[in-house]
């Protein structure tokens, strides 16, 4: 069997100044453990990625962003490219998170997008996938997670097959406090990881699942001792050194 070194992700949305996001990650570097098993990874806002590259240099946190886009330049006023990203130093890219799919109207082509120009640019992505309330009282989680994944892998070239990092997310969960249960997030990744045997072959036992929905310093170590949750994508407790250094205690 493979052991998946856990992820603990933390989004910090659309939150924190340069200033701010300095504090937040010094305190963060402070308060980590020697010996850490766990990877981490933070995703400040783009106006903060230069202030928090400068904090985490030659620390062991790797720097992500929270989104990008599909060119790698040209006339997209406001968009960022991932050349651009790696350039400020990033590591990981979010994409196909549930907001940017609400408020911003990302379809599964545009992720797919995204996705493949992340790859492209050396950098991994993160896609997120998961389904609305609504959706799941209609019995269609696994359909809605299965589309969204087969779509959002589309073309995936036979060598990243080992860089992509799944976060499944039900959009209920975010930021509401409602959280999946162990058993129902791990009914759920489950079934991702045996889809993703059918997508990607043998790449899937080595791919990271994350779950991402309300995880706080209380259920965060039942949810990341599910067999196929391999870290976690942190909304809210990211936002303060205190509960996402326990959280990624609770990782080991």
């Amino acid at each position: 069997m493979i052991e998946r070194q856990l992820l603990i992700a933390g989004n910090w949305k659309m939150h924190k100044t340069q200033g701010e996001a300095r504090v937040l990650t010094r305190e963060i570097l402070r308060g980590l453990s020697y010996g850490l098993r766990a990877e981490v990874m933070v995703a400040p806002p783009y106006t903060a990625l230069a202030a928090v590259a400068a904090e985490l240099k030659g620390s062991t946190i790797t720097l992500g962003a929270q989104d990008a886009f599909w060119e790698q330049q040209g006339a997209y006023t406001g968009a960022i490219s991932p050349v651009m990203l790696a350039d400020a130093g990033c590591h990981y890219v979010i994409v196909g998170h549930s907001e940017r799919r609400q408020h911003f109207g990302d379809s599964n082509r545009d992720v797919n997008r995204k996705l493949l120009a992340v790859l492209d640019a050396g950098l991994t992505p993160i896609l997120c996938i998961g389904e609305t309330i609504e959706e799941r009282q209609a019995e269609k989680t696994l359909l809605v997670v299965a589309e969204q994944l087969k779509e959002g892998l589309a073309q995936l070239p036979a060598g990243s097959r080992e860089r992509v990092v799944i976060a499944y997310e039900p959009v209920w969960a975010i930021g509401t406090g409602l959280t999946a249960t162990p058993s129902q997030a791990q009914e759920v990744q489950a079934f991702i990881r045996s889809l993703l045997r059918e997508l990607i072959d043998q790449a899937a036992e080595s791919t990271r699942i994350l779950y991402g929905g309300s995880v706080t310093p209380d259920n965060a170590a039942s949810l990341l001792s599910q067999p196929d949750i391999d870290g976690a994508l942190v909304g809210g407790a990211s936002l303060k050194s205190d509960s996402f250094l326990k959280i990624i205690t609770a990782a080991g």
